[in-house]
């Protein structure tokens, strides 16, 4: 008395499977490829050995900088109290 009456569930219509035709892979022509795969490899770890080294140079170089900016600030502070007294 209580309970929702559900709608009926629809029934889908069964497909009709059609055969497929399966094809011979295709003669490659030309070199074999198996030789560069090894090339990429050593190229993509190349360049990514040459951009870590090449990162830690710039961290390098600002730290340097910024190691000097203070320096310079501090012997101005010190010269400039020498000449005010």
């Amino acid at each position: 008395m209580f309970r929702p009456k559900l709608p009926d569930v629809p029934t889908l219509p069964t497909p009709t499977v059609t055969p497929q035709q399966t094809q011979a892979p295709a003669p490659s022509v030309g070199r074999p490829v198996a030789p560069y795969v090894g090339v990429g490899v050593g190229a993509v770890a190349a360049v990514v050995v040459v951009g870590i080294v090449f990162t830690a140079l710039l961290a390098a170089v600002a730290v340097s900088a910024v190691s000097v900016a203070i320096a310079a600030v501090v012997l101005r502070s010190l010269v400039n109290g020498t000449h005010k007294r």
